[in-house]
C-alpha cells in the first residue's frame, strides 16, 4: 500500500516568489512542492499537493484525502485566522496534520497571531521559511505508523 501525505496550500501562496519576497522569501510554489516531495520520498511517502485560493476546494481535498492518505500538512494562508470550516475538516477526517507557515507569524500583525488550528495540530512549524515544509513533514510521518 502506498503511503501518501496530502499538502494544502492556502490563498495566495500560488503568488510565493512574488508576494512580499521580503517576508515570505524568492522561492515560488513549485519549489515548495519540490521541498516537500523530496521530504516525503525521504521519510518512505509519496505526496499529493493542492492549492486553492477557494476554501471549499480545499475542504474538498482533505475530505478526500481519508480515502487514501495517513496524514496532511497545510499552510492555510490567511484562512489560519478566519476558518472555522478548515478546521472542522481537518479535525472531522481523523488524520494527523501538521501546520505550517513560511513566516513567523508570532511576530507579524496582531491578527495573524492567532490560528484556528494551532490546538488541533499534531505538529507546528513556524517561521523556518520554504524550508519548514520539510521540517513539517518530516515531524508528521515520524508520528505515523
Amino acid at each position: 500500500m502506498t503511503r501518501r501525505i496530502l499538502l494544502v496550500n492556502g490563498p495566495n501562496l500560488n503568488l510565493l516568489g512574488v508576494r512580499d519576497p521580503a517576508v515570505y522569501g524568492t522561492a515560488t510554489l513549485a519549489d515548495v512542492e519540490r521541498i516537500a516531495g523530496d521530504a516525503a520520498e525521504a521519510a518512505g511517502f509519496e505526496l499529493r499537493s493542492i492549492q486553492s485560493n477557494h476554501e471549499g476546494v480545499l475542504i474538498d481535498a482533505i475530505h478526500a484525502a481519508r480515502e487514501d492518505c495517513q496524514g496532511i500538512v497545510i499552510n492555510p494562508g490567511g484562512l489560519t485566522h478566519t476558518s472555522v470550516a478548515l478546521r472542522d475538516a481537518l479535525t472531522g477526517v481523523n488524520l494527523p496534520f501538521a501546520e505550517i507557515h513560511i513566516s513567523d507569524v508570532n511576530a507579524r500583525e496582531e491578527f495573524r497571531r492567532f490560528s484556528y488550528l494551532h490546538d488541533v495540530a499534531a505538529v507546528r512549524v513556524i517561521g523556518e521559511g520554504v524550508n519548514g515544509y520539510a521540517t513539517a513533514i518530516a515531524q508528521l510521518t515520524a508520528l505515523i505508523p
